[in-house]
């Protein structure tokens, strides 16, 4: 589990099937003083985060694919939670 902000959000025409009807966000990982840390990531969203919210997101691929209720998804990132302030 990480802290991230989202940063924007992404559309696709076409996609693989696990992420289909799933809400697509960006989400900039940040660490313990709220600075960046690394790249962005693509994570999808069943939460409902905003633009500029501060998110908890994991990678935990158990946990991923069990949201998407898939075996082969790409995906790395998922939206779990909006932290108190």
């Amino acid at each position: 589990m990480q802290l991230g902000r989202v940063v924007g959000r992404a559309t696709a025409t076409i996609k693989h099937p696990t992420l289909s009807g799933w809400r697509l966000i960006i989400v900039q990982p940040l660490d313990a003083q709220r600075a960046p840390d690394g790249e962005p990531q693509l994570a999808i969203d069943p939460v409902g985060s905003r633009q500029g919210d501060d998110v908890l997101v994991t990678s935990d691929g158990a946990a991923l694919r069990e949201m998407v209720g898939a075996n082969n998804t790409p995906l790395r990132w998922a939206v779990i939670g909006l932290p108190d302030s």
